[in-house]
């Protein structure tokens, strides 16, 4: 459902154009006098009902039907438009990161069996919702901006692009309204992937130079001239009528869990084309595209500084680090701190802990009973019976489902460090900084890209009962209390959606948490992470040290991919309504 009316929702469709007639009549004087010809805008972009504005990203459920012909651009949408918008747009990406991680562990539960082959979780997941009619901006062809999509926004997989309309072809790199489906009659292009597969590409991040498609052998070699035809013409077509087109760059990322990676880069323009002769000899034709001003800063750039910012941090930053490391080696990692604000350095006042503080009498008797695997463990090991028959982690220590709480092999257990049911005990793996901000004060950002359903930290500090904490309220300390965060483990695997059968994850159930968590004096790096109504880091329960459940581990998770040097936020449930940020006192 679309938000009620606003009166910026008015003005969300505010650039209509004429349709075919003109657009052909204009374009028939092109051909006859192309130096007369003058016209900034494109008259394939046609007007839709303003009823239509949320169908054109999430239509409703249907059976799988082709894209639509009709182009259109999104304007002016007010704050709500684009909280709204940004949800719908997530919470179908998690939808996607749900279901792909959930078919790969379905799928080596059967090749365990002998059943089938591996598969290609990221196709089974588009192919399920595509199947189910939620692939978003099926019913327009937008051009420009995609409501909910954020430039330097990160995706794992090309049919991702797919699902949100960001690129709708699963291969080629240039995405197209061809003109047998055009309404008027010509290709026209709307985005395009830079990867570096076309030897005559020259990409200088503002400009680039980019090689039409065709043409190429097997070995990713131009073995024929190049025609103007398909998405070739459709960028010429761009580029006469000053249609804008979308830019996604790709390229090999190490630990991508596809090799490689693909950040939106904002919007560019078409300013020249020409036929030329490439390095192979072969005619191709090539395009300089130059990206339009005043758009926030490049995914791929901001990925290039965070790469050079985890090598040598000092060289490319010599103002503004306070420490370079406050958890004093504690951490598998260092945790950086940086300031280039004012002269705060409160984080370096406390002792930094990596593991949450628990009363003795939680260890009494509590961690003997673990599962007696001498290898890998299986589905049939008893701690994988106390998840109720399955483990919460796929092979690749991502979170398949949230749950009330995640039983891991703990010090009990006779299984190997390595088995996959120890994924958040192991610790910090990714760099992280504490930074100092003029929006939100202290925030975490990564220096690096955190794939959705990774384990990111733990919440750590002194756990407290219910008269210690009386005590510590009456000073003025500062408390968290663990049962008001918001449950957005739920959200995470909630494939509802799909499954009509789907039943949110009751076992195994934990009492209501009835303690606090001290971090007055002692805490660690997620006691800095800011809070919002819409997170991207959900608090999974988890036991592994001791069995006593009503003190669990405050587990992060990551539910969404979370670019480097994007602010990492929680859902703390509640905020302080002035400035956004965690009351923590009571």
């Amino acid at each position: 459902m679309a938000p009620e009316n606003s009166s910026e929702e008015n003005n969300v469709y505010s650039e209509f154009y004429r349709i075919s007639e003109l657009f052909r009549t204009a374009f028939s004087q092109q051909k006859n006098n192309d130096a007369e010809f003058v016209d900034p805008d494109s008259q394939a972009i046609v007007p839709v009902p303003e009823n239509q504005l949320s169908a054109a990203v999430a239509p409703p459920k249907r059976k799988y039907q082709q894209r639509s012909s009709e182009l259109v651009r999104v304007m002016d949408l007010g704050v709500e438009d684009q909280r709204y918008f940004r949800d719908v747009v997530r919470k179908t990406r998690m939808i996607y990161d749900s279901l792909r991680v959930f078919a790969m562990a379905e799928d080596e539960k059967r090749r365990a069996l002998g059943l089938t082959r591996r598969a290609r979780g990221d196709l089974k997941a588009s192919a399920v919702l595509r199947d189910r009619g939620m692939w978003l901006n099926r019913d327009k062809r937008i051009v420009g901006s995609i409501p909910g999509v954020y430039i330097g926004d990160l995706f794992f997989f090309r049919m991702e692009l797919c699902v949100v309309g960001l690129h709708g072809q699963p291969q080629a790199g240039i995405d197209y309204v061809p003109a047998s489906h055009s309404s008027n009659k010509e290709p026209i292009a709307t985005s395009i992937i830079v990867s570096g597969g076309y030897e005559d590409d020259e990409d200088a991040g503002d400009v680039i130079i980019y090689t039409g498609h065709g043409g190429q052998d097997k070995h990713s070699r131009q073995c024929v001239h190049q025609k103007l035809e398909g998405g070739n013409l459709a960028l010429e077509r761009s580029m006469h009528y000053g249609i804008e087109v979308r830019v996604i760059r790709g390229f090999k990322y190490e630990g991508s869990a596809s090799g490689k990676v693909y950040v939106y880069d904002g919007l560019y323009k078409i300013i020249d084309s020409w036929f030329d002769v490439g390095k192979s000899g072969f005619g191709v034709y090539k395009y300089k595209i130059i990206r339009m001003a005043d758009q926030p800063a490049m995914g791929s750039a901001i990925l290039r500084f965070a790469q050079n910012l985890r090598t040598n941090p000092l060289s490319v930053r010599p103002v503004g680090y306070v420490s370079l490391d406050i958890s004093m080696k504690k951490e598998n990692v260092p945790v950086l701190l940086y300031n280039d604000i004012d002269s705060n350095h409160d984080p370096m006042y406390y002792e930094y802990i990596v593991t949450t503080v628990f009363p003795p009498y939680a260890y009494h008797g509590g961690s003997s009973n673990g599962c007696d695997c001498v290898s890998l463990c299986m589905d049939d090991c008893a701690c994988a019976m106390k998840n109720g028959g399955e483990f919460a982690y796929d092979q690749n220590g991502l979170l398949v489902r949230g749950k009330p709480l995640v039983f891991e092999c703990g010090t009990g257990c006779r299984c190997p460090p390595s088995c996959r049911n120890r994924v958040s005990q192991k610790g910090v793996r990714n760099r992280f900084e504490v930074f100092r901000s003029r929006e939100t004060g202290w925030g975490v950002r990564s220096l690096d890209l955190i794939q959705a359903g990774s384990f990111i930290c733990e919440y750590a500090g002194i756990v407290l009962t219910r008269e210690q904490s009386q005590i510590f309220t009456m000073n003025g300390d500062s408390l968290v209390y663990p049962n008001r965060f918001a449950e957005r483990w739920s959200e995470w695997g909630d494939l509802s959606q799909i499954f009509t059968d789907y039943v949110r994850p009751s076992y195994p159930s934990i009492p209501p948490l009835d303690f606090a968590m001290d971090v007055s004096r002692m805490r660690n790096v997620a006691c800095y992470m800011s809070h919002s109504s819409s997170p991207n880091v959900l608090v999974q329960f988890v036991l592994y040290d001791h069995n006593s459940v009503i003190f669990p581990h405050l587990m992060l998770f990551a539910m969404e991919n979370i670019p480097p040097l994007r602010e990492l936020s929680l859902d703390y449930g509640v905020a302080d309504e002035w400035t956004g940020k965690l009351r923590i006192c009571n």
